[in-house]
């Protein structure tokens, strides 16, 4: 629990609005004012300027905020702590992108004592689980693909190849140019599996508006089956691709050059105090993967 008025600055820095600010919190915005200017008062500091019209926030105020989601991610973990010593199960409040939560994770809770462990795992993209992070809704994140590591204390869990698929009966060999006249069925934007692919075509100056046509899908057996059909090809982990793949409903794309491997990381709050209680859960559900 943190005080109140902290609580509304942290809105503010997300808003850079105070009238927004207090519809959001079901306040009036006389009472944000009264908040930020008790803590300036408070910390003889100015965390909010106008430039251009525009509410920014001062480097003491992005300080601030840095601190305080710290300490609200602290304050969130006492809470659990607290309910663990009634419970006498270890929560594992956790989120993870579409790759990890549906083809890795269920795998290793089934091997979690689950007479120990209390889980609730939210399964989004990389933008939506690193601002629930930051937001103090999620202990820690399961990732794929990129990010700013700097913001965040990072642990290799593993790496897994990412790979070209097309219907079973796709049997050519390609350079990644010749599949610009396929229809591309890729995940929406924001979520790991395309920031890697689009990362891997910048890197062949290449972009996503380079193919003919594309398809968003936000659901990775969605766009199996459509590649297992011929209506497309895409682009996702070889470990997503295993159901499918068995099934003989799509295969590999031979692809010249192409052998790409990405990492997953386990993601916490920079220098956070419960560190070490997040490694032993690292190496804990590491350990049952391999």
């Amino acid at each position: 629990m943190i005080d109140y008025r902290l609580n509304t600055f942290l809105v503010l820095c997300e808003e850079l609005n105070y009238t927004q600010t207090a519809k959001k919190l079901h306040i009036t915005q006389p009472n944000v004012s009264q908040h930020i200017k008790y803590l300036e008062e408070y910390y003889n500091v100015e965390l909010f300027k106008y430039k251009n019209r525009k509410l920014t926030m001062t480097k003491d105020a992005k300080k601030l905020n840095s601190l305080i989601i710290r300490l609200k991610s602290d304050s969130k973990k006492i809470e659990y702590i607290m309910e663990e010593k009634e419970e006498e199960k270890i929560n594992l409040n956790f989120g993870a992108t579409l790759t990890i939560g549906e083809y890795i994770m269920p795998e290793i809770i089934k091997n979690l004592d689950l007479n120990k462990y209390k889980i609730s795992m939210r399964v989004e993209n990389t933008e939506a689980l690193l601002y629930k992070l930051e937001n103090s809704i999620i202990d820690f994140a399961m990732i794929e693909g990129h990010f700013d590591k700097s913001k965040y204390d990072t642990f290799l869990f593993s790496k897994e190849k990412f790979i070209g698929i097309g219907s079973y009966e796709n049997q050519k060999n390609y350079k990644l140019e010749d599949l610009l006249s396929h229809r591309l069925i890729i995940r929406e934007k924001g979520s790991g599996t395309r920031e890697v692919f689009e990362h891997i075509l910048f890197d062949n100056n290449l972009s996503t508006g380079s193919f003919k046509d594309i398809v968003e899908i936000g659901n990775m057996n969605g766009i199996q089956k459509l590649v297992s059909e011929n209506i497309g090809i895409s682009f996702l982990y070889e470990r997503a691709t295993k159901e499918f793949m068995e099934k003989k409903l799509i295969r590999e794309l031979n692809i010249e050059n192409l052998n790409i491997y990405r990492e997953f990381n386990f993601v916490i709050l920079k220098n956070n105090k419960y560190k070490k209680r997040y490694f032993d859960i690292y190496n804990l559900i590491r350990n049952l993967y391999k």
